[in-house]
């Protein structure tokens, strides 16, 4: 794993979708199609931006999975992770490959149908972002180290339902549903490459709790650190509280 820190959210954007539109590419190449992670966030905005303005992308040979979803929230709600995706990705790009989890269908067969789907071939590159109680995906702490599942049903813990209150997506805490469908850890770091995009200074005590931290479910996020071609991109605000020795260690290492 390493990190990049860049001076602010533009840059951060800029980076890591040069970063991704080379895995894209890279994979197209080498296999015929890229199978892509979407994250569904306020702190993708500027890197999706930039990714799906980037020239030169087939993405029509783009298959996209889909991070997490809550469960019983239509896709017309401002706050649906479909709808963002097909709003910030798939209508941007002509992307015609896409699994969803729809969240209003029974949960147990809509993670049968995309566990089948995603265990066909390995997932070239997973773009994440890390939640402000550290979480990964929608596993909030403590999270699961060890299911084998890709998909499984969360609980999501207050910490995690009152950011989404505070990004604007809903009205007061009663309106966040309280599980959803989300991609597993172990899911996760089956990638080849992922990228953590992690701007703002809401989240630097999360980045602090995962990078200076040990290796805990308690920061589920920190076990970004055991894979091999993981790149964590920061502002200067999401890593104000990192330590300079994690800094440099893991700055170097990039």
């Amino acid at each position: 794993m390493r990190i990049r820190v860049l001076d602010g959210r533009a840059e951060l954007g800029k980076a890591a979708a040069a970063q991704a539109a080379r895995a894209i590419e890279r994979a197209i190449g080498e296999n015929g199609k890229a199978r892509i992670v979407g994250a569904s966030a306020a702190s993708q905005f500027e890197f999706l931006e930039e990714l799906t303005a980037t020239p030169g992308i087939d993405w029509k040979k783009v298959e996209l999975f889909h991070l997490d979803e809550y469960i019983g929230l239509p896709k017309t709600h401002p706050a649906s992770f479909r709808k963002f995706l097909e709003d910030r990705l798939i209508s941007k790009t002509g992307i015609v490959m896409y699994h969803f989890l729809d969240g209003e269908k029974d949960a147990a067969e809509v993670i049968r149908q995309r566990n089948a789907a995603i265990r066909e071939s390995p997932i070239d590159v997973a773009f994440v972002g890390i939640g402000e109680n550290g979480h990964l995906a929608f596993n909030d702490p403590p999270a699961d180290f060890e299911i084998e599942d890709p998909f499984l049903v969360v609980n999501l813990d207050e910490a995690c339902r009152q950011q989404q209150v505070g990004e604007g997506w809903f009205p007061n805490i009663d309106a966040v549903p309280k599980q959803a469908i989300s991609m597993s850890v172990k899911q996760v770091l089956r990638s080849k490459e992922i990228l953590a995009v992690v701007p703002g200074p809401k989240k630097a005590q999360a980045i602090h709790a995962c990078f200076d931290g040990p290796i805990s479910p308690m920061a589920p996020s920190s076990i970004l650190r055991t894979h091999a071609n993981a790149t964590i991109y920061l502002d200067c605000d999401s890593a104000a509280l990192l330590s300079p020795a994690t800094l440099s260690a893991l700055a170097a290492s990039a």
